[in-house]
Parts: structure tokens; sequence; C-alpha cells
């Protein structure tokens, strides 16, 4: 992944994964660490640095597909054109890096389809460029559409914008379980210790 990412035309920006345990069980930690000052970006300016890296182009394709969702999202919710939407946090080169990353890595082990749960939402209230916004997010929200969720007592973001958008993207469908023979079970680590369970993202193959 990082020989991959370091062909983005970004700088300033390293992966760290380390192993962390939430409620008792092992699960690895990802995070983009950032070095340097970094600038928001519009769409235009996320679909120029993406389409003109040298990533394999099926990365490129379903990295810009997560990035236009997020855009027309934001550009129904203030109302404005797709290539005038702003990006803050999305703009941001952990939130670039975790699009990219997600797309090179189910490229590399060959996944080829995916299916999800519903999605659990958090409640509340979370500050960011715009203010304070309720929880889940209108952005998050808007991508949502059609997609089952279910609400909790958790009083904090459980899906961000970008997070929506990836799954959105990926997933061919969403509900219980299906049947399966399992060869392996994957847990990534969110940063925020819940009380109410663990702050886990688990895949099963």
């Amino acid at each position: 992944l990082k020989d991959h990412l370091s062909r983005l035309p970004l700088t300033g920006f390293d992966v760290a994964v380390r192993s962390v345990s939430r409620h008792g069980i092992r699960a690895a930690s990802v995070q983009v660490v950032i070095s340097d000052d970094q600038s928001s970006r519009n769409y235009s300016d996320i679909r120029s640095l993406i389409e003109g890296c040298p990533l394999p182009q099926a990365v490129k394709l379903t990295s810009l597909n997560i990035f236009k969702r997020l855009a027309e999202a934001e550009a129904r919710i203030h109302s404005c054109p797709l290539d005038q939407v702003h990006f803050h946090e999305v703009g941001g080169v952990d939130a670039i890096v975790d699009v990219v990353g997600t797309a090179l890595g189910l490229d590399y082990l060959g996944v080829k389809k995916i299916l999800a749960s519903p999605i659990p939402l958090g409640k509340g209230f979370v500050t960011c460029s715009h203010g304070k916004l309720p929880v889940p997010a209108p952005a998050t929200l808007d991508i949502l559409k059609g997609v089952p969720v279910y609400g909790t007592d958790i009083p904090h973001e459980l899906v961000t914008p970008t997070g929506a958008a990836i799954i959105v993207t990926f997933a061919k469908g969403f509900g219980p379980m299906p049947d399966m023979n399992v060869t392996g079970v994957g847990y990534g680590a969110g940063l925020r210790e819940l009380e109410a369970g663990p702050n886990l993202l688990r895949i099963i193959t």
C-alpha cells in the first residue's frame, strides 16, 4: 500500500499500522499520519489528482466513483454545482489516502464481491468546518439513501461521509450474513474507545 500510495502527488503523510485491543479483541489500527499543514481541495482538484496519478486504472475509476458520490451529496445539500463543491475534511490528504488505499487494498486482494450488514448510526452532534452538525451528518444520510440502517444510543459519529461513500460504492447488497464457508476473519479498529461495544469493522471471507 505504501509503495502505491507514494505515487500519489501528495506529500507530508505516512501510513502507520499497529495492533490494538478493543474489548479484548485484537485488531489492526491503520492511521494516516499527517506531518505538514494540508490545504482543502474542491472536487475538480481531487478528480484531476486521481486521474493524473500512475495507479492501476481500476483503482483510479473506483476512487473517482467514491469521490463523485461524495461530491454529489455535498452539491445537493449546499445547492451548488458539482465542480464547485469544496471539500474541507474530505479534501484532506487523509481522506484521499483512505479512499485510494481502500481501492488499492481490495484490488490487490482480488475481492470480487462485497456484501455488508445494515449500517449502525450514532447520535448527537459533530463539529466540522461548517460548524456543529447533527449526527449522522447530512452528507452521510444523503449517501445512505436506499441503504438499510439502524439507530443506536452511541453519542458519536459511527459512519462518516467518506466511510458511507466507500461502503455504498463497493457493496453489492446489504442484509444478514449470507450462507458461506468462512475462510478468514479480520478486524479493523476505530480510534475511539466505545463503552457500548468494540469499535471495530469486521470483514469475513
